[in-house]
């Protein structure tokens, strides 16, 4: 894989877990990165520049180069600052990563508001302010060889739908959609958008109650946010240009490509549906498919 030199990555929620792995393999890579977080604790709350600062420190001992930045990701002014400092820091911007998130797991029936809105705020908001900026300036540049490239975070939780998290799953899935579709309007500038499905030991799985986790038998290096890093920096370089509008599942040793939503099967009558008659087509078209299956 060729390496990343002279090229300059953000990196949302890089204080720790996910993001901490992907800021430190982009800079052993040769990149200028921008080291996102807030600070905040799990559920959202508080600030806190440590974080974010110990890993710049760690980028600059290995020889790196990287700035920490403490700005709100769902703050739509303070996105825009976010890639603003990363241009004027740098010189240029290449690659937008967003792995920063919070959790406020509820059942759907026991949600507060409040809890729906954080989350959705902070995951789907977050990535649309980045995009949206960082979009908007590779757009102005009109570059015909630019390889510019949006790397997003969407989640097993939205995926399979995990039924203690409807607020993180939405937003997840939220992302997936916004993936697509950054993806298919910004190819024009130069710019893929794709989207990880990670699995690691971090803050957030570790907060799930032991009831809900899915059993784990493999050895505490396989669970390491380091592994999902690799592919993170395979995205950001400009090798992956072919690939764009996807979902990559990255979980210890293994790295899967998801496919995109595609019709199973089709009913296609002559006219409008009379409803028993679409109820029976339905009942032994989509039944035997379907039956039995979660």
């Amino acid at each position: 894989m060729t390496g990343l030199d002279g090229r300059v990555a953000i990196v949302t929620g890089a204080g720790r877990g996910i993001g901490r792995s992907v800021a430190l393999l982009l800079a052993q890579r040769g990149a200028a990165v921008v080291v996102n977080d807030l600070g905040a604790a799990l559920d959202g709350s508080g600030v806190d520049s440590g974080p974010a600062q110990q890993v710049v420190n760690e980028i600059a001992e290995a020889g790196g180069k990287a700035v920490a930045n403490g700005a709100d990701v769902s703050d739509h002014a303070a996105a825009e600052g976010l890639i603003r400092d990363a241009i004027e820091g740098f010189g240029r911007l290449d690659v937008v990563v967003n792995v920063a998130g919070i959790l406020r797991d509820r059942m759907v029936f026991n949600m507060a508001e409040q809890e729906w809105d954080d989350v959705i705020r902070v995951h789907l908001k977050g990535a649309f302010n980045t995009t949206k900026f960082a979009s908007a300036h590779w757009r102005s540049l009109r570059e015909d060889t630019a390889q510019n490239r949006i790397i997003n975070f969407t989640s097993v939780s939205g995926l399979h739908g995990a039924p203690g998290q409807p607020n993180y799953a939405a937003a997840k899935m939220g992302i997936v959609g916004l993936t697509y579709s950054s993806a298919n309007a910004l190819g024009k500038y130069g710019v893929t958008v794709n989207a990880i499905s990670p699995g690691a030991a971090t803050r957030m799985t570790e907060s799930v109650p032991d009831e809900r986790r899915r059993t784990r038998s493999a050895a505490d290096d396989e669970r390491s946010p380091d592994n999902v890093a690799p592919i993170v920096a395979y995205l950001a370089s400009e090798q992956s240009g072919w690939l764009t509008g996807r979902i990559i599942h990255a979980s210890g040793y293994e790295v899967a490509l998801y496919s995109n939503p595609q019709p199973l099967i089709r009913l296609i009558g002559t006219g409008p549906w009379d409803p028993d008659a679409l109820a029976a087509q339905v009942e032994t078209s989509f039944g035997p498919l379907l039956r039995g299956n979660p």
